[in-house]
């Protein structure tokens, strides 16, 4: 029984973390600007710490792959 409750007590608790945890695709990165400009600024505000994080590893690409869209729109491609 108390292995039992145990048991439901670590699966609920796990069930509670955030989306801070969560890595996002360079592509989710660039369909969403607003999370895409606020990962960017945090990896700016602090790169020593998460510069080789995969997020803004991810950020970074996706604000790369964007800046060269519209730099390939901006030349009539």
């Amino acid at each position: 029984m108390r292995y039992l409750l145990f048991g439901i007590l670590v699966l609920t608790l796990s069930g509670c973390s955030g989306d801070e945890d969560r890595i996002y695709t360079v592509d989710e990165l660039m369909d969403d600007q607003v999370l895409l400009a606020k990962i960017t600024s945090e990896c700016r505000n602090n790169p020593g710490a998460l510069r080789q994080t995969p997020n803004c590893q991810n950020a970074a690409a996706a604000d790369w792959k964007l800046r060269l869209e519209r730099m390939n729109r901006a030349l009539g491609g």
